[in-house]
């Protein structure tokens, strides 16, 4: 597996029911590329969108295609899941709208050919962990947030978690950006006590505004997200040039792992730094996110 494919930093986001702009988004340079059943398409065009995604990962692309699915409790996510969970080009499913980890544990056995179910008024048999594709929670609202661990932890099957910050905004009422700081904590740490890769932040909504991107991204990072979702092939250079270690960056993570080559016991390096194992493995991660470039 590539550096790039275990550190994905950009996760471009493009309309299913436009064949032409996925086609161009698939040669943009994005780690990722999303294509999106949910909110970019209209009702009339979802079967459209469908049948066109349907096509597209009839064989690998040359990126990983993730779909965003629609929500789980709607009229159209059971026809996404039935034409494009097992494609041969799916490289995962994201679901929107999850607020409970009933519904992961419910994507997760529909797309799931291994699984065994009991006849009704029995126990469930158990689960065999088959080809299911990977999926990626979307938490929307204040119920979501409460919810992060246990969405995060509820099936095997699911590989990540991140923020839908338009819908949460508004199911929170939030007018200022800050005010949405405790809900990004609590997915980061939600999705490492979990075991899963830190989340990538959620979009910028103005395809305009790189400077004010970069700010958020720097913020973002600070914060422990990893990577970006992105709606215009133009910001993916800023939220990559923010994710990727600096050379200031590099150059302590390389004082340290020659430091702890030389002593593996803790010990303090001549500036005064302290290191330990905890500070060798950030260390090796920083080197290991560089070598993506």
């Amino acid at each position: 597996m590539t550096a790039t494919a275990l550190f994905p930093l950009t996760w471009l986001y493009v309309p299913g029911d436009r064949p032409h702009i996925v086609a161009k988004a698939l040669c943009s340079g994005a780690d990722v590329v999303v294509i999106d059943l949910e909110d970019a398409v209209a009702p009339d065009r979802k079967e459209y969108a469908r049948a066109a995604t349907a096509e597209l990962l009839s064989e690998p692309p040359p990126v990983p295609v993730h779909v965003r699915i629609n929500a789980v409790d709607g009229p159209f996510a059971a026809a996404d899941l039935a034409v494009v969970a097992h494609r041969p080009g799916l490289a995962g499913l994201r679901v929107p709208k999850v607020s409970t980890p009933a519904q992961i544990v419910r994507i997760a056995l529909a797309t799931d050919p291994a699984t065994a179910w009991a006849r009704p008024g029995t126990a469930a048999a158990a689960h065999v962990p088959g080809p299911g594709p990977p999926l990626h929670a979307l938490l929307e609202t204040a119920l979501a947030i409460e919810h992060a661990y246990a969405v995060a932890s509820a099936h095997p099957s699911l590989c990540g978690i991140s923020i839908g910050e338009a819908d949460l905004r508004a199911d929170l009422g939030v007018r200022q950006d800050s005010g949405l700081d405790w809900c990004r904590a609590r997915v980061v740490v939600a999705a490492r006590a979990a075991g899963l890769p830190p989340p990538p932040q959620s979009v910028h909504p103005d395809i305009r505004d790189l400077e004010g991107l970069a700010a958020s991204c720097a913020h973002g990072r600070a914060l422990g997200f990893l990577g970006r979702a992105a709606i215009h092939p133009r910001q993916l250079p800023i939220i990559e040039r923010a994710y990727l270690p600096t050379d200031r960056e590099l150059e302590e993570a390389e004082t340290i792992i020659k430091a702890a080559t030389t002593d593996r016991g803790a010990q303090a390096l001549p500036d005064g730094r302290f290191v330990d194992a905890a500070v060798v493995a950030a260390a090796r991660r920083t080197l290991a996110l560089a070598r993506r470039c």
